[in-house]
């Protein structure tokens, strides 16, 4: 049964301190609210970071090269280092871990590229055949440079999503050409890639064709490994054995950095999740310092309202209020004002998440923080609240009547 009378006593007590209580009650929604922020904004951080990891395969390597730093068996720093078809066969070869793979071609970024009597500057890249899997390209209409592209040395191109929409906006791209750098290429698909950007506004074309044109069937300006479900401790074994052998191939020392870089996708994975985590954790330590705070506000008021009320308690036991009676006014009292501050910061604080979900970026998507987690922050709360109402109780029920009625 509620008894109304207490909680009469609870809303005339709050009502005559109402800016204490208001101050009490900001500090703990703030501090859930606070929480709340903290956490969404670092899912939405790594959820940023997964999402962009997401454009490639993420059990992959990376390998270009870049001149000599360090001089090495006689040969002096400096040298312009270079990837050939022949890497490519060699990596294939000796290494069974390898699940796709493919080579990269670069034209400049600003190739122009014509239809009709349109014109533009977009990225032109030569591929093979897996560079679709590698980078997760959905192909959306048509297909991908296949083999027979490649051992033709077909003029065919797949655009990405914004050239189609630049050069057909109404009409069917695939059969029809384009002018890249003079030579007419016809479009055999078009992809989109979750990364967007720039890299929607990219050509592929066959590696072995611009080879033909621009290096005599052998330069190689990156190679891209796909090494399937292998584990990070294996991704990293076979990360050191790829660079020592190409190094002895290159004749480069093993340790120069600038003459052959691999980025291994799985380390920096790896190492922005472990990034993301501390970032969360010291998330989590603002917030449960700040719901700290808060209950500590509360536990003040209390004290401050039992010293208020000391004469009031007085006369309570000396009509014969028992201790538990008093703690249970000053305990609900307490409970009341940190549940009801807690989940107004709740409700708050999903608020704004929901608001920032429409403002998400490269690095920052769909913040969001898992509501039982809140919840149980709040109810942790109340119970810290209620611990925090213990002291000020306590102390009330040990009042002596008779001094409390004397005191001022």
């Amino acid at each position: 049964m509620i008894d109304w009378d207490k909680w009469q006593e609870i809303f005339d007590s709050i009502n005559r301190h109402r800016l204490r209580t208001a101050l009490t009650a900001f500090g703990v929604a703030w501090g859930i609210f606070m929480l709340v922020i903290l956490l969404g904004a670092g899912q939405g951080l790594q959820n940023g970071v997964a999402y962009n990891f997401e454009g490639d395969a993420l059990n992959s390597l990376w390998i270009n090269t870049g001149s000599t730093s360090k001089a090495y068996k006689g040969l002096a720093e400096g040298r312009r280092v270079k990837l050939t078809n022949d890497d490519y066969d060699f990596l294939i070869e000796q290494f069974d871990e390898i699940n796709k793979i493919s080579g990269k071609y670069f034209l400049r970024w600003n190739t122009i590229v014509t239809y009709g009597n349109k014109t533009q500057t977009y990225s032109v890249q030569g591929t093979h055949v897996d560079g679709a899997f590698i980078e997760s390209l959905q192909i959306l209409e048509g297909r991908y440079v296949n083999q027979r592209d490649l051992d033709e040395l077909r003029k065919v191109a797949v655009i990405g999503r914004d050239v189609r929409d630049e050069f057909f906006p109404d009409t069917d791209p695939i059969g029809k050409e384009l002018k890249v750098e003079g030579s007419i290429y016809k479009i055999i698909g078009v992809f989109y890639d979750q990364e967007e950007g720039r890299t929607m506004q990219r050509l592929y074309l066959p590696i072995t064709t611009l080879q033909s044109v621009y290096s005599e069937f052998n330069h190689i300006d990156e190679l891209v490994i796909d090494m399937g479900s292998l584990g990070f401790e294996e991704m990293v074994m076979v990360e050191d054995a790829i660079k020592r052998m190409l190094s002895e191939r290159k004749l480069v020392d093993p340790e120069d950095r600038q003459a052959i870089r691999i980025w291994n996708m799985a380390r920096e994975y790896k190492s922005f999740m472990g990034l993301m985590a501390a970032i969360k954790g010291i998330m989590w330590i603002v917030g449960i310092f700040s719901i700290i705070a808060g209950v500590i506000g509360v536990s003040n008021i209390m004290l401050i309202i039992v010293k208020d009320r000391t004469k009031e308690i007085g006369i309570r036991k000396a009509l014969g209020a028992t201790p538990r009676s008093i703690i249970g006014m000053i305990f609900q009292e307490s409970i009341f004002i940190t549940a009801i501050s807690g989940y107004l910061g709740l409700a708050m604080g999903i608020g704004v998440l929901a608001l920032l979900r429409g403002m998400e970026s490269e690095f920052f998507r769909q913040p969001e923080i898992n509501i039982w987690i809140a919840i149980a922050a709040t109810m942790i709360l109340i119970l810290a609240g209620a611990l925090a109402g213990f002291l000020p109780a306590l102390q009330a029920a040990r009042i002596n009547p008779v001094k409390a009625i004397k005191s001022e």
